[in-house]
């Protein structure tokens, strides 16, 4: 964290880096399951999300903005993606890519499967889907560098917490599809 972290930046001061933060997003992926497999997709010439800044694969986590986590999350694998997302440098965003990463999809019922990625880290964008499209990745994406253009770094750190998760294609991420009567 740096001087900007801490106090208001001017607006024009705060527009350039907003902006270069939004067009240069380096992509960790963390692909578990079958949803890895839609985002390898996403580096064909169709999806092309070089166009929009995101650099498809960084090197390890210190050099990563951006954590996709794609697929079943497993109790065994819940301390390595903590670990990984700790080694991230701030600031740094998360997208949940599928049903599995979302709630458990298919597996929640199981007793090695993680309820979602957010029980172990905070998420930004979910996009849903049983395997969603690269498509619904690229509306994410879109999404998250909306949300980078006109966040404050420093009211983020003050609101880390209290930060209102994205869900690609509308829906409230609050509400799980479990508790729902029908």
């Amino acid at each position: 964290m740096g001087l900007n972290d801490q106090v208001e930046v001017p607006r024009p001061v705060k527009f350039i880096l907003n902006w270069g933060r939004k067009y240069s997003l380096w992509v960790f992926n963390f692909g578990l399951a079958c949803c890895a497999i839609e985002f390898i997709a996403t580096s064909a010439a169709r999806h092309d999300f070089i166009r929009l800044g995101v650099i498809p694969f960084a090197h390890g986590p210190r050099q990563a903005d951006l954590l996709i986590v794609a697929g079943t999350l497993t109790d065994k694998m819940a301390p390595a993606i903590k670990r990984l997302y700790d080694q991230m440098p701030e600031p740094k965003y998360v997208i949940s890519f599928g049903s599995c990463s979302n709630c458990g999809g298919p597996y929640w019922d199981s007793y090695s499967v993680t309820k979602g990625v957010d029980q172990i880290i905070p998420v930004d964008i979910y996009v849903p889907g049983c395997p969603p499209r690269p498509e619904a990745l690229l509306e994410g994406i879109i999404k998250l560098q909306e949300m980078i253009q006109g966040e404050s770094l420093k009211d983020r750190y003050a609101a880390q917490a209290a930060r209102q998760p994205i869900v690609v294609g509308g829906g409230d991420p609050t509400r799980h599809p479990r508790n729902d009567p029908m």
